[in-house]
């Protein structure tokens, strides 16, 4: 299969880059800054054989670039991983509008500009796949993850109503929903550009940075917890057989998942009974199959 898959320059998206490639897939990883800060990690991907693309999802003209690049050394595009994103962490009241929308700039508006460029192909051919690198806190809301949780459960949506739309045409969504993992990506947290509520918070103000570091010993603790797992689950969903693809894989081993498969499972029932009520239960399934309940 062919993939196309961002964020390939760092956490989880160099590591699923590494093991699609291992399980025998061609493999496109779009990173930005190429050439800069990135070129180490595009040499290693590139000496495994992979072809890199610089992508910026947050702009038009090079996400549709980058894509075009894509397609040209693959041939064809296959299946999309959409795995770029960023987290923030703080208290929510310090994050204005701006910090919100650079947060869903990146999280939600880049995936839909990379749906959008890649769609066209697979409608035409019939057959696709499109899988969003989620995660678990779009599906249960914590405290001082506030803007990251908002960008999750909007891409939940996205990914729903893509769904939907899309069965008919042999394109299929799937979501990954990671828990938290040791990566670089608990360094990276965005934090809101002013402290200024602070004041009036009292002693809550410093809850956030205990939390955290709270959390990342806790996974210091946790080795189960391994992002080997989140790879494992994406190359996993990519190599099943069309039509069988689960539409949501919870991936954890610190007692989130389990919780939040029941959740979805349910949600999965709810809604299969709200389409059919509406007469349109069709669209939660491509030709042929029946859907999947979660």
């Amino acid at each position: 299969m062919n993939i196309l898959i961002t964020g390939a320059g760092s956490g989880f998206g160099q590591l699923i880059t590494a093991d699609l490639l291992k399980a025998g897939h061609r493999v496109a990883g779009s990173m930005r800054d190429v050439s800069g800060r990135n070129a180490e990690t595009a040499a290693k991907l590139r000496a495994l054989g992979a072809e890199i693309v610089e992508i910026d999802v947050t702009n038009d003209a090079s996400v549709e670039a980058g894509v075009a690049a894509a397609r040209a050394r693959l041939g064809r595009i296959d299946a999309l991983v959409n795995n770029a994103g960023v987290g923030a962490h703080g208290l929510q009241e310090n994050f204005s509008a701006d910090d919100f929308r650079r947060l869903f700039e990146i999280n939600l508006f880049g995936v839909q500009r990379m749906i959008r460029a890649v769609l066209p192909e697979m409608r035409e051919r019939g057959e696709g796949l499109i899988l969003n690198v989620s995660s678990l806190l779009g599906r249960v809301a914590l405290p001082f993850y506030g803007p990251y949780n908002a960008t999750k459960w909007a891409l939940e949506a996205l990914s729903e109503n893509y769904r939907a739309e899309l069965s008919a045409f042999g394109v299929e969504l799937a979501l990954v929903e990671p828990g938290g993992f040791p990566t670089g990506f608990m360094a990276n947290l965005m934090q809101p550009a002013s402290r200024d509520r602070d004041a009036g918070y009292g002693e809550m103000a410093g809850a956030p940075e205990a939390s955290l570091a709270g959390f990342e010993g806790f996974l210091a603790q946790n080795p189960q917890q391994n992002p080997q797992l989140v790879s494992d689950a994406v190359v996993a969903v990519i190599g099943a057989a069309h039509g069988t693809r689960p539409f949501r894989t919870e991936v954890d081993r610190i007692g989130m998942a389990e919780p939040l498969k029941a959740y979805n499972d349910h949600l999965g029932q709810v809604t299969e009974g709200i389409y059919a009520s509406l007469g349109i239960a069709g669209m939660l399934s491509l030709p042929g199959k029946a859907p999947d309940a979660a």
